[in-house]
């Protein structure tokens, strides 16, 4: 028999057993994730209650996890499943609370089944389809999977779905000319121009670890949450949780900000992990042509060359990114549904949809701005 049990939260769990599962995922970290629960960004009050699965070996010790909340919206998760809300709640069901697995408020792929055994994937898996049974919840989703875990859930029967977002591929280069060689003459030459214009009148910084104080986040708070009003009509994220980002993570936090007259303007923060650089957020008080684009993209490919990292993930959506060196990928997510009958319906759905973004994919693929042959 293999138990698992739901923890009242991710701070409740032992950080070192909790990290020893993450691959160094940034996302999964018990220092971001309990950053957000002792910010109060989730628990009461905000959608997202905390309730991590985990199975612990014989000594006592966590052998697998899912990062699991329990969610009365769909809000901060950017796999939008609203349509499928709407037609359950048409139909006379309630389609929340549902559980998430998930970074909340993190379009960023990594495991999102923690596993010292693979073996172990099934049984988790299971744990969190009970989960739902025994409490009524409509379904289960798995956003942002690593590629290598999708298998994973696919074998466990949940239904697959797959997006596009836009990464930027280190393909050895030196520094960032070496990038701009390998675009076509006419779009080098538009990058070099945005890149002039944005830094024109402005000092621009890039400051990690302990370089990032008080200052700075009171700063950037300003450009998050004018960013969060315009896009979700509120932040997802308290104040807090970025004190508690600095206190916790050190040297995975890449903030840029830009100064006008020795005032901060605008900023860009990074999180660093093990083979990519995370673009989150961004905010600005000024509007200055191609600075969120210098902020958010070009000086992210700078620092990924400097630090040696195999790629760029710039976030959700954003199809201006292609011209700018972000080539289309694909990004997974897994869905449970408890409803034999709404299964098979989001099921057909899944299997039109996944046509529609295959085409998407080899049309964007065509051009992207490197040079041809």
């Amino acid at each position: 028999m293999i138990d698992a049990r739901i923890a009242p939260s991710v701070g409740s769990l032992p950080a070192d057993q909790w990290d020893a599962l993450t691959a160094g995922n940034p996302f999964m970290s018990h220092a971001f994730l309990t950053a957000l629960e002792d910010s109060g960004s989730v628990g009461p009050g905000t959608g997202w209650s905390p309730a991590p699965i985990v199975i612990e070996d014989a000594a006592g010790r966590i052998a697998a996890a899912l990062p699991a909340w329990l969610k009365g919206h769909s809000q901060g998760e950017y796999v939008f499943d609203h349509a499928w809300a709407d037609a359950w709640h048409r139909a006379g069901g309630s389609y929340y609370p549902k559980l998430q697995i998930a970074a909340p408020f993190t379009p960023a792929t990594g495991p999102r089944l923690l596993l010292a055994d693979p073996v172990l994937a099934g049984p988790l898996l299971r744990a969190a389809e009970q989960l739902c049974a025994d409490n009524g919840l409509s379904s289960a989703h798995a956003t942002f999977i690593a590629p290598e875990q999708a298998a994973l859930f696919e074998q466990a029967g949940w239904l697959m779905r797959n997006d596009i977002q836009f990464h930027w591929e280190n393909r050895g280069y030196g520094c960032f000319d070496d990038f701009l060689a390998a675009l076509s003459s006419r779009k080098r030459k538009d990058l070099r121009k945005e890149r002039a214009a944005a830094q024109g009148g402005v000092d621009i910084r890039v400051l990690r670890g302990e370089e990032i104080g008080a200052a700075e986040w009171d700063a950037f708070w300003i450009f998050y949450q004018d960013t969060g009003a315009r896009k979700w009509g509120s932040p997802y994220l308290m104040r807090e949780a970025f004190t508690l980002f600095g206190e916790r993570m050190g040297d995975q936090l890449l903030l840029i900000l830009a100064y006008q007259d020795g005032r901060p303007v605008a900023g860009a923060l990074n999180f660093i992990g093990p083979d990519a650089l995370y673009g989150r957020y961004w905010g600005a008080t000024i509007d200055k042509p191609f600075l969120h684009f210098e902020l958010c993209y070009y000086q992210a490919i700078d620092a990924a060359i400097r630090l040696g990292l195999p790629r760029v993930e710039a976030g959700a959506q954003g199809g201006h990114k292609l011209a700018r060196g972000y080539e289309p990928v694909q990004t997974w997510s897994a869905h449970w549904i408890a409803h034999p009958g709404f299964r098979s319906a989001v099921e057909d759905f899944l299997e039109r949809e996944r046509a529609g973004v295959a085409m998407d994919q080899n049309y964007l693929a065509e051009r992207t701005p490197f040079k041809r042959g």
